[in-house]
């Protein structure tokens, strides 16, 4: 598709072409939740298969690891937010 179409697609059909991008940003940032969940329990599931995992909280994952983990989840919680936004302005056009 030219530019022109995708250009004319917007025009005639604005609240679509939001609801598109809402959806996008809604699989992105989902998708970051579920991986970010995954990348933290097997990092779990590893220092437990070291022995090192124990009930004391001493063996936690790294602080680099601890941060990191918390940004993913700030930015998809965010690109969530910002699809639900985008939703519901679409609604009003």
């Amino acid at each position: 598709m030219s530019l022109q179409v995708l250009w004319s697609l917007f025009l005639n059909h604005p609240a679509q072409a939001l609801n598109a991008l809402a959806l996008f940003f809604a699989g992105a940032g989902s998708w970051l939740l579920l991986a970010t969940r995954l990348r933290e329990q097997r990092s779990l599931a590893r220092l437990a298969s070291q022995g090192a995992l124990e009930l004391d909280t001493d063996a936690l994952p790294d602080e680099p690891s601890l941060r990191l983990n918390r940004f993913f989840y700030r930015f998809a919680i965010g690109t969530l937010l910002l699809a639900l936004l985008l939703s519901w302005y679409s609604t009003g056009l």
